[in-house]
């Protein structure tokens, strides 16, 4: 393994170039986990891609917070599916704190679980991660830009049951089916 020249780990010296790919990947699952856990409701996955200590609120840090957060939030919007596509990372010299910025498409069902409303977001999310005893997590609340939204062409909501795989057009079982996704709402 070769040092990069431009990241250290701490008092452990240069980062190699494997420690530094391998930081790549962990801080990219961090997007792909959050959007999984959210859409899904998992909000105790969600709150723990995020330091202990993450300010929640103005008034509020910790992740308990944090999920309460989230509970209020996403009991606005019914079903969503956040699509995570390009993600730059920059790695501090230190080894331990990143930046970056991830592009997303987002599907709504705007209004909550009865809403009849479908919209579509393009989002960019700029973020702060830091590596704790080894583990990369956001570090703040991601900074959530909306570049736009608009209303999808046809509303997915309250079309028939798709019986998947006999057809491919209809209204699946994702997520109503989720544990998760049912927890939340019960």
């Amino acid at each position: 393994m070769t040092a990069s020249s431009d990241s250290t780990a701490g008092d452990a010296g240069p980062m190699t170039d494997v420690e530094r790919l391998l930081a790549f990947q962990e801080i990219r699952q961090l997007a792909d986990r959050y959007a999984i856990a959210l859409d899904a409701r998992d909000l105790a996955a969600l709150a723990d891609l995020y330091v202990p200590d993450v300010r929640a609120t103005k008034a509020d840090c910790g992740r308990d917070a944090l999920i309460a957060t989230f509970d209020a939030a996403m009991r606005t919007v019914g079903v969503t599916f956040l699509h995570v596509g390009n993600h730059q990372i920059d790695i501090d010299p230190s080894g331990d704190t990143a930046t970056g910025i991830v592009y997303c498409r987002a599907e709504i069902q705007d209004g909550g679980p009865d809403g009849d409303r479908w919209i579509v977001q393009t989002i960019q999310y700029h973020d702060r991660y830091e590596r704790r005893d080894g583990r990369w997590y956001f570090a703040t609340m991601r900074g959530h830009l909306l570049v736009y939204g608009a209303e999808l062409g046809q509303n997915p909501v309250g079309l028939p049951a798709a019986n998947w795989p006999q057809n491919q057009t209809g209204w699946g079982s994702v997520p109503h089916d989720l544990p998760s996704w049912q927890d939340f709402w019960s």
